[in-house]
Parts: C-alpha cells; structure tokens; sequence
C-alpha cells in the first residue's frame, strides 16, 4: 500500500498546475495562427515581413487548402497599408533571382494545398503607405475566382522571419527558396 502525506500531494497537483501554465505558455503562440475558410477553401495564417522605414514594397504569405472537388483560382487581393497587390513568382536561373507576376492567377485543385512563401509564390504588396511593424495585423483581402474576396487579416513579423510566428519556423514550402524583398 502506498501513502501520500498531505505535502507530496500538494507538490504532485503544483507540479502538474506547473506544467499545465507551462504548457499553456508553449502553446500560446500557436494559439495566435488564425485561419479563415471561404466554402471549400482553407486558408491558414496570412502573415508579412516587418519592413525598414521608407519600404515601399512587402510581400504577403500564406497557405490556401482547396477541400472541395472543384478547381478554385487565386487572383490577387487588398492590403489596407499599399496602394496593390499582385500575385508574383520567384526562381532562381543560373545564379540570379527572377520575379514575375503570375498570369491569370494561381490555380488550387481540388485536395491541394499551395503554400505562399518566402521564395517561391508571394503576394507582392505595392506602393506601401507606412513601414510594417512586427506585432501588427493589417487588413486585406483574398480574390478567388469562385470563392470571391475573402476578407484576412496579415500577422506582421519579424524582419527575418522566414515562417509565421518568429525567425526559424517551420512551414513547409511548396515551391522554392531563399527570396527577400
């Protein structure tokens, strides 16, 4: 027979409330990824750069999962800090870095996913009226040809975040790698 005395008990329960604040605390910024859904369409964490002041461009990311059975089209969309958005591409061609917009938009099939990120697709925000600072949301929209506008809102990070939610992340990228604004 094993017996507790009344102090073992009141360390196992702070020790599990410890690890329950603990694990709170790790999750916490998983708990700040917000994702938006238009029908079929899945979208997860729009996020940016933070810019240096006087930028005039930024790019946008995301990852857009079609779970329907039809085809859908991202075309552009909005930013509430530039004066466009295109979709763009980059691609590296014998040592140099090549961006372009992409025509007629960027095509989800059915049961795919298509990760927008630094260094292959991207949101190509134009004509930014003030700098991005990281800790900030800014407002937008997404165009799908079938799903409309969807409106979002873009988590700012830091300078060199290379994923949403801080420097190292762990987003898996569709297409490409290494690209900066």
């Amino acid at each position: 027979m094993i017996r507790f005395t009344r102090s073992a008990v009141r360390k196992s329960v702070l020790g599990v409330v410890g690890y329950g604040l603990a694990g709170a605390l790790f999750v916490a910024p998983l708990a700040a990824a917000h994702d938006y859904t238009a029908g079929a369409l899945k979208i997860g964490h729009p996020w940016s750069r933070a810019t240096p002041n006087g930028a005039k461009v930024a790019g946008g990311y995301l990852t857009v999962t079609n779970t329907g059975a039809e085809p859908d089209t991202l075309t552009g969309g909005t930013f509430a800090e530039s004066g466009s958005v295109e979709l763009h591409t980059m691609s590296m061609e014998g040592g140099v870095m090549k961006m372009a917009p992409v025509e007629g938009g960027l095509a989800i099939k059915p049961g795919e996913t298509v990760t927008l990120a630094p260094g292959g697709y991207h949101l190509m925000f134009m004509g930014l009226k003030d700098q991005l600072k990281k800790g900030t949301r800014v407002k937008g929209t997404l165009t799908f040809k079938k799903a409309g506008s969807v409106p979002v809102e873009f988590a700012v990070e830091s300078i060199a975040a290379k994923a949403p939610g801080g420097e190292a992340g762990g987003m898996t990228m569709d297409h490409g790698g290494g690209h900066q604004h």
